[in-house]
């Protein structure tokens, strides 16, 4: 007879507990502030997987579902985790970070489940399943076949490049003061003859966002492949997906032997690229391309000297070629740039007009980037097209006020702080590098530790590294010893809010 007794506590007990919500809301705010911080695309590339799995009184538990994630995680952003979660949870004071198994609970993910993380899915390759796991499904005829389909198309899948747009190309690029050498070092690169010998390999080009590097860039495949040369186009996050790809299909041979075959290698962002042995695989891949003489066109956000997360022998190799900046936009280009959208956009509303006076004025005001003037055209299009009213130089100053901003800051590196708190507290940079642990020589390297940390975007075992090869909590400890001195020495409060002064300005 059975126990109803019995029953009821198996019934309570499979109840699945309630969700905590404030724990989920919390973790959402911190994942928010992460993506903020480092952008959508390392955000997507490295976070999107990691889940929060408990919070003790002072610590943190995280998970993520590989070894390669964890330690990469751990490495090299473990101090920004840390701070995030002390906006939410301030008794926070450490982290961990674990791999979990597939039927562990968790509290949140980091991901959102409006768009799927394909590269962190990628990471997780899958271990090999075990023989008396599921005996039926392993003898299966049809298992083997659809294993074999399934790496055909993740080998399909390793070797496409990134799609282009097909308008951006040269003959849609406006050229000024500030691009013309990019624009004309690009021209040559696309437009070589087979045989030809290479003057510019690789070619470097490095410039803000919104400047016109990706147009260049796609312009350079749109033109080569016109010629019926090999090319491939990849963003610095598609070669490190197809790469993962590719060994968790075993295919990592073939996917080597599809780089070094072509004529010319694009890679673009290449500042995201990330670990070690996908940098190391670069590497090699440019060492074989470069002795092959084939040509590579690199693109990225900052000069190669500025690429601290890579290896040391690819900065070197970026900076043996022809290295190109492309600057601001002056206000002849600025005209340019807007004239071209405002055409574009009487395409699709052939009553939409801008005067000369309201095209000067906005181009006076957006000095930024090409991707502000076209938000200004979108919403003068905007404003013309639902109001009616004819857009005049106030109208037009109301629609885009928003995007209307002041000069953005001096981009600060290590080596201008190193060589200012030398020079202001009379040792030399050498001094602050080494080991060294007299007083006068103590104190002005973790000054210019603390400004390294709190003026430029580099992680503490990026910053211990430029600093004679100190660990991260080297660092760290520095940073929090400055910070609790300034906040009671006047005097020194007064120093580094003067050297911030002479750092930052332009």
């Amino acid at each position: 007879m059975l126990n109803p007794r019995r029953n009821e506590s198996r019934k309570v007990d499979d109840v699945p507990a309630p969700r905590d919500t404030r724990k989920e809301e919390s973790w959402t705010a911190i994942c928010r502030r992460l993506r903020a911080e480092l952008g959508e695309a390392v955000f997507s590339s490295w976070f999107a997987r990691l889940e929060l799995e408990s919070l003790g009184e002072d610590v943190a538990h995280l998970s993520v579902p590989t070894k390669f994630l964890k330690n990469w995680i751990q490495t090299h952003y473990a101090e920004r985790i840390l701070t995030a979660f002390a906006g939410e949870y301030p008794s926070v004071k450490q982290i961990v970070i674990g791999v979990r198994s597939s039927s562990r609970p968790t509290i949140a993910r980091a991901s959102d489940p409006e768009r799927p993380p394909e590269f962190a899915a990628a990471l997780e390759v899958p271990s090999k399943p075990s023989a008396s796991a599921d005996p039926q499904r392993s003898s299966a005829p049809h298992a083997h076949s659809k294993g074999r389909a399934s790496t055909r198309e993740a080998e399909v899948e390793t070797l496409a490049g990134s799609p282009l747009d097909k308008r951006l190309n040269f003959s849609t690029f406006l050229v000024g003061r500030s691009n013309q050498l990019a624009y004309a070092s690009a021209q040559d690169v696309a437009f070589a003859q087979p045989g030809e010998a290479l003057r510019f390999n690789p070619l470097y080009i490095h410039a803000a966002v919104g400047l016109g590097k990706t147009h260049l860039l796609q312009a350079i495949a749109h033109a080569a492949t016109a010629a019926k040369r090999r090319v491939i186009y990849l963003t610095a996050e598609r070669f490190m997906h197809g790469f993962v790809c590719a060994l968790k299909a075993e295919t990592a041979i073939a996917f080597k032997d599809k780089l070094r075959a072509i004529d010319i290698l694009v890679i673009d962002d290449v500042q995201f690229l990330q670990g070690k042995s996908i940098q190391q695989e670069f590497c090699h891949t440019l060492n074989a391309l470069i002795d092959a003489r084939r040509q590579i066109v690199i693109a990225s956000d900052r000069p190669p000297a500025d690429l601290e997360s890579l290896d040391e022998r690819v900065r070197s190799r970026f900076a043996g070629g022809l290295c190109v900046e492309m600057g601001g936009l002056d206000e002849n280009l600025r005209i340019k740039l807007l004239e071209a959208r405002v055409a574009a956009a009487k395409l699709l509303h052939p009553n939409f007009e801008l005067s000369p006076p309201v095209l000067t004025y906005v181009a006076s005001v957006i000095q930024t980037n090409g991707r502000d003037l076209d938000g200004a055209v979108n919403r003068l299009v905007a404003h013309a097209c639902l109001t009616g009213l004819p857009l005049s130089v106030e109208t037009a100053e109301a629609s885009i006020r928003d995007l209307v901003r002041t000069r953005e800051p001096k981009r600060v590196k290590i080596e201008d702080i190193q060589k200012l708190v030398a020079s202001h507290y009379n040792v030399t940079k050498a001094d602050i590098l080494s080991a060294r642990r007299t007083a006068n020589v103590v104190r002005p390297r973790q000054i210019a530790m603390y400004l390294a940390k709190t003026l430029t975007p580099r992680s503490l075992p990026e910053i211990g590294r430029r600093f004679g090869g100190r660990d991260h909590t080297t660092v760290l400890h520095a940073v929090r010893k400055i910070e609790a001195l300034a906040g009671t020495d006047g005097r020194l409060s007064e120093e580094i809010d003067l050297l911030k002064r002479l750092l930052t300005e332009n």
